[in-house]
């Protein structure tokens, strides 16, 4: 099983914003706010690990079947080199992040070992594929300007 997510940052600017009061401490555990303040770059760091809980959120779901997106009960760690994890109801999904000016998209899986395996096509408009879907993809994200699946 995988997960994905794709963020639009120049999008997000446009229809999020994260500062005002009391948005963080809806979506973010209190260590998660800690990392998105101590951030280089903030913004980058609320997509980032957004993007996180929800690819592990899309496979927790599909394994449990429970349809209850609660940002704070899903704790993310972020790690070295784009790597972290999620952690769901004592359920740890592993993650793999690609970090680009224009968009944050993030795979997610049950086993540390599957995250290289895993084969990613990024499309963005107008280059999107009309029947993407008969290639069968394990999970698809779209957002803004970009689609992205997951193989």
């Amino acid at each position: 099983m995988l997960g994905n997510d794709i963020v639009d940052l120049n999008l997000a600017k446009i229809q999020s914003n994260w500062r005002r009061k009391n948005y963080l401490d809806k979506i973010f555990t209190t260590e998660e706010q800690l990392l998105i303040a101590s951030a280089n770059d903030p913004d980058e760091m609320v997509w980032l690990l957004w993007s996180m809980k929800e690819s592990a959120y899309k496979i927790h779901n599909r394994k449990t079947g429970i349809r209850d997106f609660s940002p704070k009960s899903l704790n993310c760690a972020v790690y070295k080199d784009s790597l972290g994890e999620v952690n769901i109801n004592n359920c740890t999904y592993f993650t793999k992040s690609n970090i680009q000016t224009t968009f944050i998209h993030t795979i997610a899986a049950p086993v540390f070992d599957k995250l290289a395996a895993v084969k990613v096509a990024i499309y963005e408009l107008p280059d999107h594929p009309d029947d993407y879907k008969r290639t069968q993809p394990a999970s698809v994200s779209h957002h803004g300007q970009y689609l992205a699946l997951v193989y």
